[in-house]
């Protein structure tokens, strides 16, 4: 099921309890700094240079810096949680019980080696046995019903964007397996390397169950001649960015006969419910594309199709060298050197699996109720500052302003962890098989999510696990949502100056607020409903500010030629402008924020400006770095460390900026949006 939310970054996790005997006695270390740059010149040399001369990225990282130390701290908490369980009487079918026996399973590698592609056998004779075009489509209506796949398009129950009280079915693009679009559309150097990558992984497993290496190599060439349609088919990460673009509600019998290959009666009938009145389509295009594909194409390319979807949907779950090809094809896409150690990706994927035990087990052993207690504060301090500064616009009308602050007192936190736990009722847990475990949990969150159709938004749901190292924002909800797992150093201390922890969380607070009037999000309204609530005047003005800040992040590079993409990135660099600003302006009503003592030879506005540098230090291998350029909408985190202080006149007088400098920007010049 996909999920729309404005992330802080990508979803990582940090245990609460372990780490805070670890915090350093500094929170600020000079040690990690490079004292002899100018901070005007390179504020991310100055602030971390150091760190990043003395640290180098583990062989099984694609990225190492702050997220990734803390997960390394967390994921060993999540394994002693889970080891734990080990040889437990708990009884069945508690919490504990149910994660032991997933965790029992995914360790259980005698056992999956032993079993090799077998537990895959009656998926791939459904497939080979199918004789007509039309059992194509119910194939892919199985596959998803019982968690084999979900091949060709996405499906998922959400809000209706203009109607925010009604579940309602959506289909959107889908059916590719390269990280994005346009790596299938591209000739350059990368992205051929990764398509001969992605050929050789798709020859290797078909090679795996049986195939002759020569029909393996040609099913390889099918597979990604299919997909490359099916890219060209699809629209932008860009453009998917537009709300309104996305949001096509269509009436179910036009949109069937428009798409009458698709079936979607008899569909809707395989995946166990009615065809509903109507239906939410993110890109009609690429639907009517594809139902010319499903007439065109034939069906023993689609027959391979499917197979591959239920291979590489698979493969992480089978025998080591189905494990080992998925592996090999992702070091050609992110450059990572060696393979996540087992006992990780398995404490990982039972999060991801079933988060919301797991979550149970680590609240209790790791969350102090005085963080959430902490939070609460600093959330109601960072919507009064955010207050202040809407109130103090002075190119916003007060009209305008009014609905802003509606919107804002609107504004839902979610901390820690859920009010209401998910019980996953249903779905069956054994201890001595994995990939059926797996199985049962794909069958499993289709039906809970199928079963949301015509039933009342339910509020009391997380997007995110209590571990996860992340924030979020909905726009269809109003809310802001921090999980326990990120209220820890370098973002939350307890024992830390105000100024470290504003400069940290209070800087992710802020972020996630103002995605709630971020290029997309401020299309949304306090309810929560895709509707304007602008000016013309002012929605002139908004558009005039996104694109100064557009253009400062275009002129970023990555691996020398490879631009930031300032469109795409809008919706994360106006979330970091804003809320470090916001962040800023609570941490000025603090005791502190009013002072000029210094700490470590610091004073506060500088401890503030180094909280959030260090935050983003972090260094990423040249394969990932240009993965992400494409696919990711956060900004490389040297930019992040830069972007938004460069508009901050604080900044400047924190550190003596000056014209000259490196970094400076002329006050007529700097972004004031939020």
């Amino acid at each position: 099921m996909k999920k729309k939310y404005a992330l802080l970054s990508l979803a990582l996790t940090l245990s609460i309890g372990t780490l805070n005997a670890q915090t350093p006695a500094k929170f600020i270390d000079r040690a990690n700094m490079n004292l002899s740059v100018k901070p005007g010149d390179d504020f991310v040399e100055y602030s971390n240079g150091a760190w990043l001369k003395n640290n180098v990225i583990p062989a099984k990282e694609t990225r190492w810096g702050s997220f990734n130390q803390l997960r390394d701290f967390n994921i060993n908490a999540v394994k002693s949680i889970l080891e734990g369980t080990q040889g437990s009487k708990a009884a069945a079918g508690s919490v504990e019980r149910r994660v032991a026996d997933f965790y029992a399973a995914a360790m259980d590698s005698l056992t999956i080696e032993k079993l090799g592609y077998s537990p895959i056998q009656a998926d791939l004779n459904q497939i080979n046995a199918i004789q007509f075009k039309s059992q194509i489509i119910t194939e892919i209506a199985r596959m998803r019903k019982t968690g084999a796949g979900s091949p060709l398009f996405s499906f998922y129950v959400g809000q209706d964007r203009k109607q925010v009280d009604k579940m309602v079915p959506q289909l959107g693009q889908g059916g590719t397996s390269l990280p994005d679009r346009d790596l299938y559309l591209k000739s350059d150097a990368r992205s051929l390397k990764i398509q001969e990558g992605f050929k050789t992984y798709v020859s290797t497993l078909f090679e795996l169950i049986g195939t002759s290496p020569a029909q393996a190599k040609a099913n390889a060439a099918s597979i990604f001649q299919l997909e490359k349609k099916l890219a060209e088919a699809q629209m932008s990460r860009l453009e998917m960015r537009d709300p309104y673009k996305t949001y096509n509600k269509l009436v179910f019998a036009d949109f069937n006969q428009k798409t009458p290959a698709f079936n979607w009666a008899l569909t809707f009938q395989d995946f166990g419910t009615k065809a509903p009145d109507s239906v939410l389509v993110s890109a009609p295009k690429f639907f009517e594309s594809v139902n010319k594909m499903l007439i065109e194409t034939p069906i023993e390319t689609w027959k391979t199709y499917l197979t591959w979807n239920l291979l590489k949907g698979s493969s992480s779950y089978l025998s080591y060298p189905f494990v080992n090809a998925s592996f090999t094809f992702n070091q050609v896409v992110s450059g990572q050197k060696a393979q996540t150690p087992r006992w990780q990706r398995m404490s990982s994927l039972t999060d991801g699996v079933i988060g919301e035990l797991l979550g149970q087990l680590y609240v209790a052993k790791y969350f102090k109720p005085e963080a959430k207690e902490r939070m609460v504060e600093l959330v109601a301090n960072l919507r009064k500052a955010f207050e202040i500064r809407i109130n103090g616009l002075e190119w916003m009308s007060a009209e305008t302003k009014q609905k802003a602050l509606a919107k804002l007192y609107a504004f839902t936190p979610k901390i820690g962890y859920p009010e209401i736990w998910k019980t996953y009722e249903g779905l069956e847990i054994s201890p001595n098989a994995f990939y059926q475990n797996m199985r049962n949990a794909g069958a499993w969150g289709f039906q809970e999510n199928i079963a949301q159709i015509g039933k009342p938004v339910d509020r009391t749901k997380w997007g995110m696990t209590p571990p996860t190292v992340n924030a979020y924002y909905s726009p269809v909800m109003n809310e802001i949502v921090f999980p326990a797992g990120i209220l820890q150093f370098p973002f939350f201390d307890a024992k830390a100056d105000d100024a470290i922890n504003y400069g940290g969380i209070g800087a992710v607070i802020g972020h996630e607020m103002s995605h709630g009037y971020d290029d997309s999000g401020s299309q949304y309204d306090k309810d929560g409903a895709l509707r304007n609530w602008w000016t013309k005047d002012d929605l002139a003005k908004f558009k005039v500010k996104t694109e100064q800040l557009g253009k400062q992040f275009d002129a970023y590079t990555v691996l020398d030629t490879l631009h930031v993409n300032g469109k795409f990135t809008m919706g994360e660099n106006i979330g970091d402008l804003g809320g470090l600003n916001v962040a800023y302006e609570a941490f000025k009503m603090t005791k502190q924020g009013k002072s000029k003592t210094k700490i470590d030879g610091f004073t506060p506005d500088q401890r503030f400006f180094l909280a959030w540098a260090q935050v983003w230090r972090s260094k990423t291998v040249p394969e990932t770095a240009a993965n992400l350029i494409q696919t990711d909408p956060h900004s490389p985190a040297q930019y992040r460390t830069i972007g938004a202080p460069v508009n901050m006149d604080a900044w400047y007088q924190a550190f003596g900026v000056k014209p000259g400098d490196k970094l400076y920007k002329k006050p007529e010049d700097r972004i004031k949006i939020w």
